[in-house]
């Protein structure tokens, strides 16, 4: 079987949750005997052809320049290219530009797209794009064969809105076993005497909630802010919130960095409200964190009741104020682990795709 992987900004990972989740998945269905090609950005900083074994195909990406239209111009030229690799199936992570050059897709692949979350109602796009993105999510029904949704709110959204065949297959996860406290010491922190947070810093992510929250609680603890602070909105956050217990990390792409970072902590935040299954917060699942989560349909239906949640900067200086330990709640990290070795395992997670993959493939030669 040949497929190929578009909408993310290439493997391996030095963005997020798709880039991420590309790298776990064109990797097990390699393994399983597939030829697998993944579309890159040509701003990728990996610019070999082949990595571990899955096919790199570079492209003209001029988002660096132009900005967020820039997307556009990259995912029509990763559809071009498509047309000529005789792909059986194609994959889109994601519908948000790619969903504009639908009629241009290639004919013959079976056609599937990983939606994400409902891109139309993060709170940081004004009304037009709000209303280009409810568009946008309406093509990618109509031009995919299969929907899959990684989590069960976006599968029920799609089946009740369009009547659309969609199928739930979770983000996969790898638990973190070998955890390290010397790892803190770059940052000379002391293990369960911090707290933190790994999001994009945008609002969506209810970033300044946690912060001002934070900065109206008594604790004496840091909040490491992990995420590129070297934006619009980054640069807003450090210039209102300079209390010095937060500290402004950036961007860390070293995932055993993190997962020690997690491991350790004493509190993990996690703000996401608008997308499916965050891969951020499984992998906090996956380092054993204590987590507080947005209070929303998203993170509820993954955490369940092994977390605290919020809805407010009242219910975060609350949590802080009140001085938990962390040994406490050891039944909310360890229910969280089994869900990652269960519900979460990468290996039963690939099978799902390569599975949803051959029964299309298969029906559509008979």
């Amino acid at each position: 079987m040949k497929i190929g992987i578009l909408g993310t900004r290439g493997i391996p990972n030095n963005y997020g949750g798709f880039e991420q989740f590309a790298e776990y998945l064109s990797q097990g269905l390699h393994a399983k005997g597939c030829e697998v090609f993944v579309y890159n950005s040509h701003n990728h900083p990996y610019r070999q052809n082949n990595w571990r074994n899955i096919h790199i195909i570079h492209q003209y990406d001029p988002e660096n320049r132009i900005g967020l239209s820039g997307q556009f111009i990259y995912d029509l030229n990763c559809i071009l290219d498509s047309r000529k690799r005789n792909f059986d199936v194609l994959l889109q992570l994601g519908y948000t530009t790619n969903s504009l050059w639908h009629k241009l897709l290639p004919k013959n692949p079976i056609k599937i797209c990983n939606p994400d979350g409902m891109e139309w109602k993060r709170s940081k796009y004004p009304a037009p794009v709000k209303r280009f993105l409810k568009y946008a999510e309406k093509l990618a029904v109509q031009s995919n064969q299969l929907l899959i949704a990684d989590s069960e709110v976006i599968k029920d959204y799609y089946i009740q809105k369009y009547q659309k065949t969609t199928i739930f297959v979770a983000y996969p996860a790898i638990p973190f076993t070998k955890p390290d406290s010397s790892a803190l010491e770059q940052y000379e922190l002391s293990p369960d005497k911090y707290n933190m947070l790994i999001a994009r810093l945008q609002p969506d992510n209810n970033i300044e909630t946690i912060i001002s929250g934070y900065v109206q609680s008594a604790t004496d603890q840091s909040l490491l802010v992990i995420g590129n602070s070297e934006t619009r909105y980054g640069h807003y956050l450090k210039q209102k919130y300079t209390d010095k217990r937060i500290r402004y990390l950036n961007a860390i792409y070293d995932q055993n960095l993190l997962n020690n970072l997690r491991h350790f902590a004493h509190l993990y935040f996690h703000g996401h409200s608008a997308g499916g299954t965050n891969p951020s917060l499984l992998e906090a699942m996956a380092s054993s964190a204590l987590i507080c989560a947005h209070d929303n349909e998203f993170n509820k239906s993954v955490l369940k009741e092994n977390a605290f949640y919020f809805s407010d900067t009242h219910a975060i200086t609350s949590l802080l104020d009140n001085k938990l330990e962390k040994s406490n709640y050891s039944a909310f990290i360890e229910n969280n682990m089994r869900a990652i070795h269960t519900l979460y395992n990468p290996e039963r997670i690939i099978n799902q795709y390569y599975n949803a993959f051959q029964d299309l493939t298969k029906n559509k030669k008979h």
